[in-house]
């Protein structure tokens, strides 16, 4: 029965770990059609996920140790791995980065990885210069971690305290790691240890994950006597005491371990997926707005300077079918002129009544340059100009939030997407704007009337 168990529970495992692996991997599938100005921006971000994957491919463990200088982080690490990996210093600013050290963790393993392992991270002090970078750095790293240690060596000040409140916003693990308690009296450590596990750290550190350790135990004098009599003092280095602390860490992995790696990997890869899609859309948004504004502008100069009836009309809704073409290519979709310009009418349609002022501008100024032979033109070029201007814009950003939801409505119909985008439009700050592109364009042709 018991082995039923277990090799129900290591199957349950082998799932979730898949699951994760292949979250990750989605994650980065996310990338195959980014441009490469795209690319260089999110390259940080591609470089996480790619370390993600090979961590997780590896059944790596990474416990993160936070704290302030001289709390006893290196010497701490220095401990569990059983010799020194990592200097101890009571200067600040010497970590200059985050230390990735191997710890053999008493042989524990991830089930079902040959080169399974336990890696000890070391992230800059909390208070050590430059903080403001470092912080992110330990926010960073704590987001990759599966297991967090926070070491202090007294009660939290307010640098701490937020920086332990931030970290468990992060649902991770965390062991409160109360270092030096040989300076303690056991007094003071029963009052201190009551404060933590009351209502100080309540909701923040369980109970249980609070240990206490003497890492680096300050020296203890002793009185040798010789067989002659005679006494002398020796100072001695006691070895550090940090069995508590690998007990608890030992036991939270063996009974969470491939939970932990499988869980975070999951949620960095969701994280970093919609990291990568909002900087991708605003990036896209940003050239989006510029296309649809140049295509809007023209669009006011090719129907207004056009002296033709009809035909400036016409031209309108060409330049409104090459607008929604170009944006398709911004978004990575290709698009035909021909389904460009079915898009164009249905989000027309979709805009109703509501546009039917466009439409009224433009065929009475159209009609006007019939009747004078495009001697109107001069006349009507700021209103319908302006009028066709608007229109392009409101097509330009309605094929935006169709290509931004994989050129389809989502879930939200055309005619409801068109009466948001009108309702949060000023439109009159639109023809404003359109009308001084249409004088600062006629004021350059010297052939136009004054």
């Amino acid at each position: 029965m018991a082995d039923s168990e277990t090799q129900n529970a290591t199957t349950t495992d082998d799932h979730q770990l898949t699951d994760a692996l292949e979250a990750v991997e989605h994650a980065l599938g996310q990338l195959d059609d980014c441009s490469e100005k795209e690319r260089e921006a999110l390259a940080a971000d591609i470089r996480s996920l790619h370390d993600m994957l090979d961590k997780l491919r590896g059944g790596k463990v990474h416990i993160a140790v936070f704290g302030e200088i001289s709390t006893g982080k290196s010497a701490l690490i220095n401990a569990l791995v059983g010799k020194e990996v990592a200097d101890v210093s009571i200067r600040g600013g010497w970590t200059k980065d985050v230390w990735h050290v191997p710890w053999e963790a008493d042989g524990y393993e991830v089930p079902g990885f040959e080169d399974s392992g336990v890696v000890l991270l070391d992230t800059p002090g909390l208070n050590e210069v430059d903080g403001a970078a470092r912080t992110e750095m330990s926010r960073d790293t704590a987001e990759r971690a599966d297991l967090v240690l926070f070491v202090t060596d007294s009660d939290l000040n307010e640098t701490e305290y937020s920086a332990l409140v931030e970290l468990a916003s992060g649902h991770k693990p965390i062991l409160l790691v109360v270092n030096k308690t040989d300076l303690y009296t056991e007094e003071q450590l029963d009052d201190l240890l009551t404060l933590f596990r009351g209502s100080r750290l309540a909701g923040i550190v369980e109970p249980e994950n609070i240990v206490c350790v003497a890492a680096d135990p300050r020296p203890v004098e002793y009185h040798i006597e010789s067989p002659g009599g005679q006494v002398r003092k020796e100072w001695r280095e006691p070895e550090p005491d940090i069995g508590a602390l690998r007990a608890r860490i030992l036991e939270v992995l063996a009974h969470d371990g491939s939970d932990l790696i499988a869980l975070n990997a999951t949620m960095f890869a969701a994280d970093r997926s919609d990291r990568v899609g909002a900087l991708r859309v605003q990036m896209r948004a940003d050239r989006a707005t510029s296309i649809v504004w140049s295509y809007a502008v023209v669009k006011s100069l090719a129907v207004s300077l056009n002296p033709g009836a009809v035909l400036d009309v016409l031209g309108g809704t060409a330049v409104d079918a090459a607008m929604v073409a170009t944006l398709g290519k911004v978004y990575g979709i290709e698009i035909t002129t021909a389904n460009a310009r079915q898009l164009v009418t249905s989000i027309l349609k979709a805009a109703g009544w509501v546009m039917l002022g466009e439409a009224v501008v433009s065929y009475v100024s159209s009609f006007f340059k019939g009747l004078t032979w495009g001697g109107s033109t001069a006349i009507s070029a700021l209103p319908q100009g302006a009028a066709a201007g608007y229109g392009s814009y409101i097509v330009g950003q309605a094929a935006r939030y169709y290509f931004e939801h994989g050129a389809s409505w989502g879930e939200k119909s055309a005619k409801r997407v068109v009466s948001r985008i009108l309702e949060n439009t000023d439109k009159q700050s639109v023809i404003d704007h359109l009308r001084t592109e249409i004088k600062s364009k006629l004021s350059e042709n010297r052939y136009s009337a004054k």
